[in-house]
């Protein structure tokens, strides 16, 4: 099929673009965004062979989406290899931990995935040869998708999300947005509404078998390292602020200020979404304790910036509260600690996961707390009632877990299809 004159656009000016976006990248690299040694990913370049046999490509943006991907590729049979690709550093470090964990480092590669010029696709999909193509959510790259059409390689979105407001701004180029979306041989949306939306954007075989995020499997811990810092921490009243970014911390704070007095040897801990701003938070918080540094937790704020632990610390603190909640920023996933029987707050900008948000709170697992004031009120609630906070938990560990069998039935479509 020819390229539209938005595709031809798009194409030629990626293309015009790639000077300046390798030197986007080796600046990224200095600042630690991207990993220096591996920057030839980004343009298609690699060294390793093609495995011989079935490979599936697939594709997640970052640590939320790779997350949910994880069990499709435990459940898909052993003779497929799997080249997985992200976009971030912390997706990759992640994926370091949890490939070898799941034992899936023997059928499963990471790698970087290249950006959106033509050239640098092409490379990429010349060197892997890839049977099926798997972008997860809303990784809709118009050059990539088209050089997967050139060379016959069918593509799936899968656990795909189109918002009121995505749809929206598609809408103003709708042959351009029917193009890409009609090129995906199936997808499967995350809830009907998001089905609907794919279809009036041209949309082919779109079915909505359900949210991965709801059957993602419990998050790892370390059972040793658990038992030590529940003996450190002992019946201190606690709380967590998770996925937390800078709008966050001070609100977090202000809120610790507020319960202290109340509760005394209140414990804090802040999760920051990108570890690497622990140095910047606790000297905010005037030299908070911080866990990357070895630094237990005492009484007051302690700085939880390591990377891939956040199941041992849902595990420790059962009152969280979601980060990126206060404000536009959309919010974090409510899922990860309520799987695991947490009680969960979040605050109202909760577009990113509006469909989890909206099952929790039904089922009396969830509260949508307006700002620090009414998160004070709930933090203290629940440190004061723990019989209540329990209750909360299991009825937000039964939302959480509600689709355990989807990735089974998921990883048998794609393996038919490859």
């Amino acid at each position: 099929m020819p390229l539209s004159a938005a595709a031809r656009a798009w194409a030629i000016a990626a293309g015009g673009a790639a000077p300046l976006l390798r030197v986007m990248l080796r600046r990224r690299a200095a600042s630690g965004k991207e990993v220096a040694a591996r920057l030839g990913e980004r343009f298609g370049i690699e060294a390793a062979p093609r495995p011989s046999g079935r490979l599936l490509w697939l594709h997640a943006a970052s640590v939320g989406e790779a997350l949910s991907a994880l069990p499709v590729l435990e459940a898909l049979p052993a003779g497929i290899f799997t080249l997985f690709t992200t976009g971030t550093v912390t997706s990759a470090r992640l994926l370091a931990q949890r490939l070898p964990a799941a034992g899936l480092d023997a059928r499963v590669m990471h790698r970087f995935v290249p950006l959106d010029v033509p050239r640098w696709v092409a490379r990429f999909l010349d060197h892997w040869r890839p049977d099926l193509a798997v972008f997860v959510e809303s990784e809709i790259w118009p050059n990539t998708l088209a050089a997967c059409r050139t060379r016959n390689i069918p593509t799936v979105l899968l656990n795909a999300r189109m918002s009121v407001r995505s749809a929206a701004r598609w809408c103003h180029v709708p042959a351009f947005a029917a193009e890409l979306i009609s090129s995906f041989a199936w997808i499967a949306a995350q809830s009907d509404a998001d089905a609907r939306r794919l279809v009036s954007l041209g949309g082919r075989h779109v079915e909505a078998p359900g949210n991965l995020k709801f059957a993602a499997s419990d998050l790892p811990a370390d059972e040793a390292e658990l038992a030590r810092l529940r003996h450190v921490v002992g019946d201190r009243p606690r709380w967590l602020a998770a996925s937390t970014h800078p709008s966050d911390e001070e609100a977090v704070a202000e809120v610790h200020d507020k319960l202290a007095a109340a509760h005394p040897g209140l414990l804090t801990a802040i999760v920051p979404r990108h570890p690497e701003r622990g140095a910047a938070i606790a000297a905010m918080l005037g030299g908070a304790p911080r866990r990357a540094l070895g630094q237990d937790p005492g009484e007051g704020i302690w700085i939880a910036d390591t990377l891939g632990e956040v199941g041992l610390l849902y595990r420790l603190f059962p009152t969280v509260f979601m980060g990126k909640s206060f404000g536009g920023g959309g919010g974090q996933n409510p899922l990860e600690p309520a799987r695991l029987g947490c009680a969960v707050a979040t605050g109202p900008a909760t577009d990113n996961f509006a469909d989890a948000v909206a099952a929790l709170r039904a089922a009396g697992g969830l509260a949508v707390v307006a700002d620090p004031a009414e998160l004070a009120i709930w933090v203290d609630a629940m440190l004061r009632d723990p019989a209540a906070r329990m209750a909360i938990g299991v009825a937000a560990q039964a939302v959480a877990r509600s689709q355990a069998e989807l990735p089974a039935r998921i990883a048998a479509q794609l393996t038919q299809m490859i």
